[in-house]
């Protein structure tokens, strides 16, 4: 059974077990590795393109990007997968595309990044208190990954969660996000629903908020506007601000 509470955006609780109501988030996720390394051979087809951009492109990235961000981050940031020409490019999730525009910009107008964002100087822009990383690690063809594929990165998602001590707070960037941190963290989906603005109270007061993914795609279509964005965000770094969430 969950309980919904009204108050301006919609708040999932879970309800747990008696045996579970006091354990630690540490201890509901497998111990899996954080980060895949850069030659992730667990998907042939993302393998495939990887081969295939690295003979285009040769002074890309072109490898499974690592998270970006502190170890001691209280916020993880969630989005779907390398853009080809952005993070795939430039080894440093969101880094050289629109999406990364609107999400670094926001994150230094809420206090979460200082510095300057400048992708031909990523060295000028330091994440406060957050970290980003995504449910696929590899650039897939189109920017759709299949279902295995997110399957198979889903040890990655867990272990980056797991990795995080000091975590109070993720931030899913789209609906394929959300539910590959309900997987990685083996909650029932049905009992978080997407959608753009929820907030979520998860395992031992852990929180998950919903956005729309920042890509192109979203805003030029107005289904993902700046201030919708911005609001979200602004309403994740207030929840790093107050008390903890019991659960």
């Amino acid at each position: 059974m969950d309980a919904r509470i009204k108050s301006g955006h919609d708040v999932s609780i879970c309800a747990r077990s008696s045996g579970l109501r006091h354990m630690p988030l540490i201890d509901l996720t497998r111990a899996h590795s954080a980060e895949p390394s850069k030659d992730c051979p667990l998907c042939p087809r993302l393998v495939q393109f990887r081969k295939d951009n690295r003979k285009a492109h040769p002074d890309w990235f072109n490898g499974a990007v690592p998270s970006f961000g502190p170890e001691t981050a209280r916020l993880l940031i969630v989005g779907l997968a390398p853009g080809l020409k952005g993070a795939n490019r430039t080894g440093r999730p969101f880094l050289g595309d629109y999406a990364g525009e609107l999400l670094y910009g926001t994150l230094l107008k809420v206090g979460l990044a200082r510095g300057r964002h400048d992708p031909a100087a990523p060295q000028e822009l330091e994440l406060v208190d957050c970290m980003i990383s995504n449910a696929v690690r590899c650039v897939p063809p189109a920017n759709k990954p299949t279902p295995e594929e997110v399957g198979n990165c889903r040890q990655f998602l867990a272990g980056r969660i797991h990795a995080l001590p000091e975590l109070r707070a993720i931030l899913a960037l789209g609906r394929i996000a959300h539910d590959g941190v309900l997987d990685a963290l083996q909650v029932r989906r049905r009992d978080f629903p997407f959608a753009h603005g929820a907030r979520h109270v998860l395992l031992s007061g852990l929180l998950l908020f919903d956005s729309y993914h920042c890509s192109r795609q979203n805003t030029s279509t107005g289904r993902l506007t700046t201030p919708m964005f911005e609001t979200v965000v602004s309403e994740v770094a207030a929840s790093l601000r107050g008390p903890p969430e019991t659960g």
